[in-house]
């Protein structure tokens, strides 16, 4: 069982720890605490949060939210009206609900330390319009050295599985909500036929390619739960230009 990480507010002066950062989010002043040495957020979670549609009557949840990186993102350029953090692990937990108190979120951002295999039950059956998650992307056995380490349980699916995770999501969910995931590729087939076995409907799908001369690296999708059989594919997302440079979406994305 799951506790809600304390949200108290305090001075800014003791929320950064020794050997962490505090990294500028380049939107509406919004900073993010990271630990170089554990697992820190990349431009999949970016993508994701803009990728992602909220409401201002919307109550959203984040289901593996790391540091918090993306419902800070998502408050900061949607105001949804409610906004959850769910996190195994308990130092990850720990720095994003201080990135939270940080920012002076905490009446707007909830972190919670629980399992997404658990989530419907600590957070709730049927209570969200919205559901988000950057999960692990490579399969539990794959290249893994210390299966206790944080940034091996970041990326691999140690401790939630993509069934897991997409069944979780649509208990979630209140009938048409919304879920929106960024993935790879190569996984794309599996989560779509996760998502349909869990009655979470593909509606809208973009690849993200490295350069207009390289195969995809991201896919980000949205589904509906109860959603009718209609996927809507968007132009493609460009990361970078011949020269290297960041093109302008992207740029605009990150607030440069």
């Amino acid at each position: 069982m799951a506790d809600t990480v304390p949200t108290t507010e305090t001075g800014n002066s003791d929320l950064v720890h020794q050997g962490e950062r505090l990294d500028d989010l380049q939107i509406s002043g919004r900073y993010i605490i990271q630990d170089p040495g554990r697992f820190c957020f990349g431009m999949d979670a970016v993508l994701l949060a803009h990728f992602s549609v909220q409401k201002p009557a919307d109550r959203v949840v984040d289901l593996g939210t790391g540091t918090g990186i993306i419902p800070i993102l998502m408050e900061a350029h949607q105001h949804g009206e409610s906004y959850i953090g769910l996190e195994i692990q308990p130092g990850s937990a720990d720095m994003a609900e201080r990135s939270v108190r940080y920012n002076g979120l905490s009446d707007r951002i909830s972190i919670v330390c629980g399992d997404i295999v658990k989530a419907p039950e600590i957070l709730g059956r049927s209570c969200f319009e919205v559901v988000t998650s950057n999960p692990p992307y490579m399969i539990a056995d794959h290249g893994i050295t210390n299966p206790q380490d944080a940034k091996a349980i970041a990326r691999h699916e140690i401790l939630c599985t993509l069934s897991d995770l997409v069944r979780s999501t649509a208990a979630l969910l209140v009938p048409g909500g919304r879920c929106y995931f960024v993935h790879r590729p190569f996984r794309l087939v599996d989560l779509m036929w996760e998502m349909r076995a869990a009655g979470l409907e593909p509606k809208r799908l973009r690849m993200v390619y490295p350069r207009t001369d390289k195969e995809p690296s991201m896919v980000l999708i949205e589904g509906a739960r109860g959603g009718k059989p209609r996927l809507a594919v968007e132009p493609p997302l460009i990361l970078m230009n011949s020269d290297g440079s960041y093109t302008d979406e992207v740029q605009k994305l990150y607030g440069f």
